[in-house]
């Protein structure tokens, strides 16, 4: 499974990103992960494998969303509202088994793409 990150960038407070992640092979479940320096890696969002279930962490209170289109074997995370302390590098990744929300339960991983936001 080969994972690939694209969209990141500096963006404004209160500004959108949208980030893509190309997969190779079969439609797996996804999730995205963030981590900011001198933090831990952080749950952000996972997705079934059919789309039809999505998953998010505590912080994300209705400004990202998370969808997919299988015919393009593409996730998305589109993300709102962006504050600073959303600044990180954010990751797609495949978990082990459905429904797992801890970044030890993922087996394969992108390279990162940086989100920065700043005025």
């Amino acid at each position: 499974v080969q994972l690939v990150e694209s969209g990141g960038g500096l963006v404004q407070p209160g500004g959108s990103l949208r980030l893509s992640c190309a997969a190779s092979g079969r439609s797996y479940a996804m999730g995205w992960f963030r981590q900011a320096p001198g933090k831990e890696r952080e749950f952000v969002a996972t997705i079934s494998n059919s789309g039809g279930s999505t998953y998010y962490g505590n912080f994300v209170k209705g400004r990202f969303t998370i969808t997919r289109d299988n015919a393009k074997n593409t996730i998305y995370l589109q993300m709102n509202s962006l504050k600073p302390e959303d600044t990180a590098v954010y990751y797609c990744a495949k978990p082990i088994q459905w429904l797992t929300m801890t970044s030890y339960t993922y087996d394969y991983w992108g390279q990162g793409t940086q989100v920065t936001v700043s005025s």
